[in-house]
């Protein structure tokens, strides 16, 4: 299960689209808008992706950080962030530790087949490091709304 409001986010450490190690603690004083996709460059992770994107002007305005965090490699990563210009970080968790950490790691079913993957979720975490919303089985279409509608 993921983890819920008023819980402190975990602290965790992965490379960006460039190689780079983050650490969320990096982000302590800001809001941040921490989301889990599937895979880079599928039509549902596209979807939710550059809407994050389209909506980047007033997540800047509102002073939050996007971080979006996938399994796929950073050379995946930077593919499709020049592909779809867009102005986030983008995070990679090839072992999937963090995703397990938040618990949005596990079993899945799709057109018949059972495999493990990432639950699309999206965790709103305030300026003190304290999870204050979290959205589960989030649907890509409208999604970036919903989240700067909980923040201002």
């Amino acid at each position: 299960m993921p983890l819920e409001a008023n819980q402190p986010a975990p602290e965790f450490s992965l490379l960006d689209e460039t190689g780079t190690e983050q650490t969320l603690s990096a982000y302590r004083g800001k809001w941040v808008v921490l989301y889990f996709y599937p895979k880079d460059d599928t039509p549902g992770c596209t979807t939710e992706a550059c809407s994050f994107r389209d909506g980047y002007g007033e997540y800047a305005r509102a002073g939050v950080v996007i971080l979006g965090v996938s399994p796929d490699s950073p050379k995946s990563h930077a593919k499709f962030k020049e592909k779809h210009a867009l102005p986030f970080t983008l995070l990679s968790d090839t072992d999937h530790v963090v995703c397990e950490l938040y618990g949005v790691w596990g079993r899945k079913k799709f057109m018949g087949r059972e495999y493990d993957g990432v639950f699309r979720t999206t965790f709103l975490i305030n300026p003190e490091g304290i999870i204050v919303k979290t959205f589960n089985n989030v649907k890509p279409d409208g999604h970036a709304t919903e989240v700067l509608s909980a923040i201002i």
